[in-house]
């Protein structure tokens, strides 16, 4: 036998082994089902349908292949006379039955890869019917329980109302409480309606209080603006009016027009260090006849 023949009597005596052991007895769908729905059962099965198609393609194949050669095998007495030759007779019958045998092998492997699909599926919704079959009963006997307890409640209703008397004090009784729970539901709703515009005016103050606010915060930084501006302007224009006469009085002094001295002169005026110290040294020098 060769290998790929070998192989596929190996797959089918394992399809047998399967399906007995499916069909025992003792092992009940419900365990069937817990070992279909385990981890390693799952990741096999992901993998399942492709493994089942390339399995019947390859099964197909063989099939076509054993019929081939029982047809190539089958006619070869008819066509030759092969009486004077025993021994080829042999052989031809030794292939022809080497052939049947590879057809029962390949068509029965491929007969039961469907039967175990089919069985495994019917074991499932086995599974699946027998538990909804048992959620279903224990839903029917809490509902004829619950029936049953309301028939006996009624029961006792109807005896403890046996007297008109009865009958008129409970329908008091119920009149009374639903009369109190009207003026209760009324009562909160008036406090609900007084919260809810409570809650609106807090919230309208507070966001014209936001609004407020945000004004207040513009307006102060526009005028920190505005004043640093102001004392930036009045410092430089204050510095430049009070030392450029002096400035052009300290290079006329001499009658000399050294372009140093009314150079630093005018550099000095232009960029007094204090306001005081410049008026200062303005009076100093102002009063000074002759530079040092």
């Amino acid at each position: 036998m060769s290998l790929q023949w070998t192989a596929v009597a190996t797959f089918l005596y394992a399809e047998v082994f399967a399906v007995l052991l499916l069909c025992i007895p003792f092992i009940s769908p419900k365990r069937w089902q817990k070992i279909f729905k385990s981890r390693l059962v799952q990741l096999v099965v992901s993998y399942g349908n492709t493994f089942f198609v390339v399995l019947i393609v390859i099964l197909v194949l063989l099939l076509i292949d054993a019929v081939r050669e029982i047809r190539k095998y089958d006619d070869v007495t008819e066509k030759v006379n092969l009486q004077n030759n025993p021994g080829a007779m042999e052989h031809f019958h030794m292939k022809l039955f080497r052939a049947q045998r590879n057809l029962h092998i390949a068509g029965f492997s491929l007969l039961l890869s469907f039967l175990l699909r089919r069985l495994v599926t019917l074991i499932s919704q086995q599974a699946t019917l027998l538990a909804s079959n048992e959620a279903f009963k224990k839903q029917a006997e809490g509902a004829s329980e619950a029936a049953k307890k309301y028939i006996e409640e009624n029961d006792k209703l109807k005896k403890g109302a046996g007297t008109g008397v009865g009958k008129l004090d409970l329908k008091d009784e119920v009149l009374a409480e639903n009369k109190n729970l009207k003026a209760e539901l009324k009562k909160l709703t008036q406090e609900l309606a007084v919260n809810k515009r409570s809650l609106e005016k807090a919230e309208n103050e507070a966001l014209a209080m936001r609004k407020q606010s945000d004004g207040l915060t513009k307006e102060y930084d526009r005028l920190l603006e505005e004043h640093a501006r102001l004392q930036v302007c009045c410092g430089s224009r204050s510095g430049v009016v009070l030392l450029l006469p002096c400035a052009f009085f300290l290079g006329m002094r001499t009658l000399v027009f050294s372009p140093v001295r009314v150079l630093l002169g005018f550099v000095w005026a232009w960029f007094p260090p204090v306001c005081t110290q410049s008026c200062s040294w303005r009076n100093k020098l102002c009063s000074s006849k002759r530079l040092p």
